[in-house]
């Protein structure tokens, strides 16, 4: 037993050795399956790093939830199980306050909106604001608009939307979204959703194009809504336990490479919506326009409850007046 106890310590040692002087394969974890815009981001992101580093350098993706949900990823990336993990921004929400507010739903205008405030100040401060907790925060990645979509009957108002148990992402900010428009939310993990949709579960869930594609939702969920309640996006972590053992110089190449991965996603981003769409159509989906100003009209009382301070009620502010 303690020759068991000594090796585990010396293993844990090991691991969080500085990384300095030595090349490394980081692992870095996402959802998706292959061929998706932010697992083939990431692959790119590696790519670029062998190159900015002369090849000491590389990045593993572990995607298709290989490693966990989102949530499971994210205690392993803090605590340096793993280097980096792709998430969407909700499940940070609950560790990064500032998380929060890109998470808020009908905050941007636009996804040129969107794009343009997270490429600034704006969502560089709120990527930093997660280093305290354990979190380099190196890029946004799009997620686009996400939509309620339903197995049995169509949501075309806000009323349509009462009652429904709809699954939702492991936030708090997640479900008061939903229970303000009058659904029950249910969260779960991504991987689940399928089987909940399926089984009759959870009436509903929500989410983008791609995801309503590549996870075949849309075999069991028929009715897609565009509420666009949310434009919340992906973000791209790196552990800070490892991040703190590597040199200036490669901390700055693995910035690079995130921040170069970014144009190469969201073309990949734009491509892969209008593909799925196409594909949700032709697999008898029904895109729905919906009464969209009575789903703003009901979220007051997230912004009550979630954006209570002085500072978040500014970046909100910040973001409203960018145009």
């Amino acid at each position: 037993m303690k020759i068991k106890k000594t090796l585990f310590a010396v293993a844990a040692a090991l691991a969080v050795l500085p990384l300095a002087g030595f090349a490394t394969e980081f692992r870095s974890s996402d959802i998706h399956p292959d061929g998706y815009p932010t697992v083939e981001a990431v692959k790119f992101m590696g790519e670029r790093l062998k190159v900015l580093t002369n090849g000491k350098h590389s990045i593993k993706v572990f995607n298709n939830s290989a490693l966990g949900s989102e949530k499971d990823t994210i205690e392993q990336t803090k605590i340096g199980a793993l280097a980096m993990t792709r998430v969407n921004i909700a499940p940070m929400n609950n560790i990064c306050p500032e998380t929060q507010v890109p998470t808020m739903p009908f905050l941007f205008r636009s996804k040129d909106h969107m794009r343009h405030v997270l490429d600034g100040p704006i969502g560089e401060q709120i990527l930093a604001s997660c280093a305290p907790q354990g979190f380099i925060g190196l890029a946004y990645y799009d997620s686009g608009a996400r939509n309620l979509y339903t197995v049995k009957k169509p949501v075309r108002s806000l009323a349509d939307a009462k009652g429904l148990k709809v699954r939702v992402q492991q936030s708090d900010l997640w479900v008061s979204l939903l229970e303000a428009m009058g659904a029950n939310a249910t969260p779960m993990p991504f991987g689940e959703v399928y089987t909940a949709l399926k089984t009759g579960l959870v009436d509903a869930a929500e989410n983008n194009y791609p995801s309503y594609e590549s996870s075949r939702h849309f075999e069991v969920a028929k009715f897609y809504s565009i509420t666009e309640h949310s434009m919340a996006p992906e973000m791209l972590l790196f552990s800070k336990r490892t991040w703190d053992g590597l040199s200036a110089d490669d901390q700055k190449a693995i910035r690079q490479a995130a921040k170069e991965s970014v144009p190469y996603m969201r073309k990949l981003w734009d491509e892969r919506e209008e593909k799925s769409l196409a594909t949700v159509k032709a697999g008898g989906a029904e895109i729905i326009q919906v009464d969209k100003v009575s789903f703003q009209n009901a979220m007051k009382p997230v912004y009550d409850k979630f954006i209570t301070d002085a500072a978040l009620k500014s970046l909100v502010k910040r973001i409203q007046d960018t145009k």
